[in-house]
């Protein structure tokens, strides 16, 4: 499969997301399901969803990075597949003033919905920018905490990803990622499957080789500080228990 082929297909089905298209149904974006018990589900609490814009609550993701990244006062956060901006506005409130969080998404339609929602809520300290997470806008040695939620998954090359990860952070600085990966290798009829990678399950790299792959992008002290199995209910049986949601830190 040619990676421009599957970028354009997911582009497409979260294009569906921005335009308020919830038939547009997938793992990352179900359907016939409240955004708010979706998101206590995946580990928001009731106080982080009414602490910010309600629109930018989508139940999305496979957990919450922001819970875990111990995000400090004054730091500069980098949020990798923002979407509507949850984790970002999130992670706004933890940095205060004096820090600013930046949200990266390859879909026009959400970065323009996602400012929006910044501007019509009055926040100073975020800003939403276009751009590919194999490819970052974002100057080296500028941040100091890279969070991504479910999003990683959809890369299809996800070593370049982490690349950028690495050059874009300053020395010492951490990635916390909340991700998908696979408990072995998955059929052959899944990786091939358009609709199974804007999914979020083509795309899970098996676990191990996930953890080599960000050793390899230079990361030290990667560890999975939590994991468990993914249950969603429109998965086939074929895939039953080897799809895993996993939450991962390293440094730079």
């Amino acid at each position: 499969m040619k990676r421009n082929q599957i970028k354009k297909h997911v582009k497409k089905r979260y294009s569906r997301l921005a335009r308020g298209k919830t038939s547009s149904c997938s793992s990352c974006c179900p359907c016939d399901y409240d955004a708010v018990e979706q998101s206590k589900a995946i580990g928001y609490s009731i106080t982080d969803i009414e602490q910010i814009p309600k629109e930018a609550v989508k139940g999305l993701g496979c957990g919450n990075p922001t819970g875990l990244a111990d995000l400090i006062e004054g730091e500069t956060v980098l949020d990798l597949g923002a979407g509507l901006g949850i984790d970002v506005f999130l992670a706004s409130n933890k940095v205060g003033p004096k820090g600013f969080v930046i949200g990266v998404d390859m879909t026009e339609e959400l970065v323009e919905k996602a400012n929006q929602i910044s501007k019509k809520y009055g926040y100073k300290n975020v800003d939403f920018r276009l751009g590919e997470i194999e490819n970052l806008p974002i100057e080296i040695g500028s941040v100091d905490v890279i969070i991504s939620n479910c999003v990683i998954n959809l890369s299809p090359d996800k070593l370049k990803t982490f690349k950028e990860a690495y050059r874009v952070l300053k020395p010492g600085g951490r990635i916390l990622i909340s991700d998908l990966v696979a408990e072995g290798e998955l059929p052959d009829e899944v990786r091939k499957d358009f609709d199974a990678w804007a999914e979020c399950i083509a795309g899970a790299m098996e676990k191990n080789a996930y953890i080599k792959i960000i050793n390899k992008a230079g990361f030290r002290d990667v560890q999975i500080i939590s994991q468990n199995t993914y249950y969603e209910p429109d998965l086939a049986a074929s895939l039953d228990g080897k799809i895993t949601s996993v939450k991962i830190k390293a440094y730079k």
